[in-house]
């Protein structure tokens, strides 16, 4: 797959954990595009939520968005109306790979599925079933939400696990995958990336903060962020957008949209927020601790120096492709 490339750089992470900014320091030192794999930074009008980064969409023959002048690929994409998953990712990676113009490649996300697929591509997984899907519609509406992601836990906990119940429709598909195919749809989706030869080609980075920063940083940037969150919200809202949307189910808008609806204070939005959040970072830290991957770890606020992180990183980086040579 890259063939036509050097060895990609893959730079991992929890949420709020400065992946982004380090791989745009990193682009600008080396000379590279950026591909992200990030299921949330796909829809176009969610930026605050999503944390994409701030560009501009250019060249109408060939679009491409620009953050800093750097290309900065599969994001702002997509209408938070469509539902996106791993496979059409798989697909949209390969395409946008062939429309790098750069020898260096990073690649920056924490959406441990679709890193995975880069590596190990999936077997087609089938086609919707309505008879099931409504039936499963039927079960929600009639007991609820939490009863479905019982259902799921009971066929596949590790999807159970990473799917929130209120996100319905990955709920539905996740059960009905493992029922259309007798596996677990967490199998199908993440066979082993390790005995790939594409995945011992690549360089992983790890960037691993100490939980107890992690969750100040995290509390503090919903906090900075609530007022432009709410706004963004919504003006998604009054443009039409459904308040169950695959867009608007990302993680915190449920709780932006309590908040506008005074369902809940701006102190308990921010606090479930939080919360959520810090859940989610658990179990990409997990993901990510699988990986053979140079690790920064981060235990005090002045460690997090982007420059200096961008060195050790070119510098690891450099001496692998440099070893693979001998």
């Amino acid at each position: 797959m890259f063939e036509n490339f050097n060895k990609p750089i893959i730079i991992t992470g929890a949420n709020a954990s400065g992946k982004t900014s380090i791989s745009l320091n990193i682009a600008r030192e080396i000379g590279a595009e950026i591909i992200s794999a990030d299921s949330r930074q796909v829809y176009k009008h969610l930026k605050v939520g999503t944390s994409k980064p701030d560009g501009r969409w250019v060249n109408d023959e060939n679009p491409v968005y620009l953050v800093d002048l750097i290309p900065y690929h599969l994001v702002d994409f997509i209408e938070p109306i469509e539902t996106y998953n791993v496979q059409r990712y798989s697909c949209d990676f390969k395409t946008t790979l062939s429309k790098v113009k750069t020898k260096n490649i990073i690649i920056c996300g924490g959406t441990g599925f679709y890193i995975n697929s880069i590596f190990n591509p999936l077997d087609p997984l089938p086609k919707a079933n309505e008879n099931i899907r409504t039936e499963l519609k039927e079960y929600a509406d009639k007991y609820g939400r939490e009863k479905l992601h019982q259902k799921l836990m009971e066929l596949d906990p590790a999807s159970a696990k990473r799917i929130h119940p209120n996100n319905i429709n990955r709920v539905i598909r996740a059960i009905e995958v493992s029922i259309l195919t007798s596996k677990p749809y967490s199998y199908l989706i993440s066979n082993s990336i390790f005995e790939s030869s594409t995945y011992r080609k690549a360089f992983f980075v790890f960037i691993k903060w100490n939980r107890q920063l992690l969750y100040k940083r995290i509390k503090n940037k919903t906090k900075d962020a609530f007022d432009l969150w709410v706004n963004e919200t919504k003006n998604l809202i009054s443009n039409g957008y459904p308040l169950d949307c695959p867009g608007l189910r990302s993680l915190g808008y449920p709780q932006i949209m309590d908040y506008i609806d005074s369902k809940i204070s701006r102190e308990e939005a921010i606090e479930i927020i939080t919360k959520e959040s810090m859940d989610y970072a658990k179990r990409q830290n997990t993901w990510f601790s699988r990986y053979n991957s140079l690790k920064i770890e981060i235990n005090d606020e002045k460690e997090f120096n982007i420059s200096e992180i961008s060195k050790i990183i070119i510098n690891e980086y450099e001496n692998s492709r440099n070893n693979n040579k001998k």
